[in-house]
């Protein structure tokens, strides 16, 4: 008789994003059981008492798949990342956090400091007389706490360790992480490492299903509560900033289906490095003036 194949070891971390990412594994509903069938989970903080250092005793190269959720932020996050790398075969960056900075990484608008002084010192509800910031050591009677370092730049998973391949998404629809999750356990062949998996190559409007005319002009912008949606027509037409021109088809633009324009995190398609500049180039395609002054005024 010939002997069970033996499963996958499989590792799920939250680093700095809002948890939807953990949670959408989750979402593949009955489908888990064939997964599990598949796969042991043997580190996923929000759902096993795995400690770090039962990771940090694992041999290299111990985990077949790591799905790394979120950005790194701290000093915990980058030693998590390098961790994982050391110990994982296969490690993915999952979602849009992980993938580009997601939310997390609008915060290096703004520098370390100009943060903890808002929060610390200048918000609305601060009670803080002698203006005190946490400490990542801070010595009490109990014994010594540490805490992260937090950094003053966001960093994506790519930008601290080698990734072998991306999960897009904000989070990534259940369907692309079964798709990939059901090839590496089936040995079909994977594509180059470094490759965004689970999604498309188009961008968003070339599969959207909402109507559009030849030659869409504008001289206003709204903001979303500003309009009523008909339901029907493409959001950049009725004056409302939508992501699909600059954003990578493979969600099944559920935004837009559910009358939201879309956000962008799935990324941009191939060849569109900058998506902000791809972005706006469509937006500038749209403006109906041509006078300097109008256009300044509709921007």
């Amino acid at each position: 008789m010939e002997e069970p194949k033996p499963k996958l070891k499989l590792a799920v971390y939250w680093a700095a994003a809002c948890g939807g990412c953990c949670v959408s594994v989750l979402d593949v509903h009955e489908k888990l059981f064939d997964v599990i069938a598949a796969a042991d989970l043997i580190f996923w903080p929000i759902a096993l008492d795995t400690k770090y250092s039962d990771v940090e005793n694992m041999p290299d190269n111990y985990i077949d798949v790591t799905l790394f959720n979120g950005a790194v932020r701290n000093s915990e996050n980058e030693h998590m990342a390098r961790l994982l790398r050391a110990k994982s075969k296969i490690l993915v960056a999952y979602g849009s956090c992980a993938h580009m900075g997601g939310i997390p990484g609008l915060a290096n608008f703004s520098t370390k400091e100009d943060l903890l002084r808002r929060v610390f010192e200048d918000s609305e509800s601060a009670i803080n007389p002698g203006n005190l910031r946490p400490l990542p050591e801070t010595e009490v009677k109990e014994g010594v706490l540490n805490i992260p370092v937090f950094f003053n730049d966001v960093r994506s998973l790519s930008q601290v360790v080698d990734v072998n391949y991306f999960i897009p998404g904000c989070p990534p629809q259940t369907e692309r992480l079964l798709e990939v999750f059901t090839a590496i356990v089936t040995g079909a062949e994977l594509p180059p490492d470094g490759s965004v998996a689970g999604a498309d190559t188009k961008a968003q409007c070339e599969e959207c299903v909402r109507k559009k005319s030849e030659n869409k002009k504008i001289t206003k912008f709204f903001r979303p509560w500003e309009i009523e949606d008909d339901g029907v027509t493409c959001f950049l037409e009725q004056g409302v900033l939508c992501m699909g021109p600059a954003t990578r088809a493979g969600c099944g633009h559920r935004c837009i289906k559910g009358n939201a324009p879309c956000r962008g995190c799935y990324g941009p398609p191939p060849g569109a490095t900058d998506p902000g500049a791809k972005m706006m180039s469509a937006v500038a395609s749209i403006i109906d003036e041509k006078e300097p002054e109008a256009i300044n005024k509709i921007i």
